[in-house]
C-alpha cells in the first residue's frame, strides 16, 4: 500500500532558506527549489525579466502534515507585507506568493491570509493563484544550505 501524496508550492523570498526550512518538517517526502508564476522558460539569470518568483514546490504525506501547517510555516518563514522584497534581496523574484493546485488548497490559503492579517500592521501582499508549470531552478540551487552550510 502506497501513501497518497500531495503537492504544494510556495514563493517566500530567496528558496534556498525556505526549502531548508520546509526540509526540516516530518512529513516533507521532496522538495525542489525554482521558478514560478511567469512567463517562457526561466534560468536564474532570467527570472526576474520574465516575471517568475523564486519558488518551491514540495511533495508531502497530508497524513503526517497537513496543508494548513503547511500555510503556518509560509508566514512565519518571511514577511508577507513587504513588497517584492525580503531582507536584502529585492525584486518581483522574491515576491510572497502562494500557488494552489486546486479548490481546496485556495480555499485554505484564502482563509489563512484573512485570519493571518491581524498579525501584521501592514497589509498582506501575498498574491493567490494557481500553480502553472513550474521550472525547477539549477542544480546548485537545490538543497544549497544543506551543500554549503546555512
Amino acid at each position: 500500500m502506497t501513501n497518497k501524496t500531495e503537492q504544494a508550492t510556495f514563493a517566500a523570498g530567496c528558496f534556498w532558506h525556505v526549502q531548508y526550512t520546509f526540509d526540516k518538517e516530518p512529513g516533507i517526502i521532496s522538495s525542489i527549489v525554482g521558478y514560478a508564476g511567469g512567463q517562457g522558460v526561466p534560468n536564474y539569470e532570467t527570472a526576474e525579466e520574465k516575471g517568475f518568483a523564486e519558488a518551491i514546490q514540495i511533495k508531502y504525506d497530508p497524513k503526517i502534515i497537513s496543508y494548513g501547517k503547511l500555510l503556518e510555516i509560509f508566514w512565519d518563514e518571511h514577511d508577507p507585507t513587504s513588497l517584492n522584497r525580503q531582507g536584502v534581496d529585492v525584486g518581483k523574484r522574491y515576491r510572497s506568493a502562494i500557488f494552489y493546485h486546486n479548490e481546496k488548497q485556495k480555499s485554505l490559503a484564502q482563509k489563512s491570509k484573512k485570519e493571518k492579517q491581524i498579525d501584521f500592521n501592514g497589509p498582506i501582499v501575498t498574491q493567490i493563484v494557481k500553480a502553472e508549470k513550474f521550472y525547477s531552478a539549477e542544480e546548485y540551487h537545490q538543497k544549497y544550505f544543506q551543500k554549503h552550510g546555512e
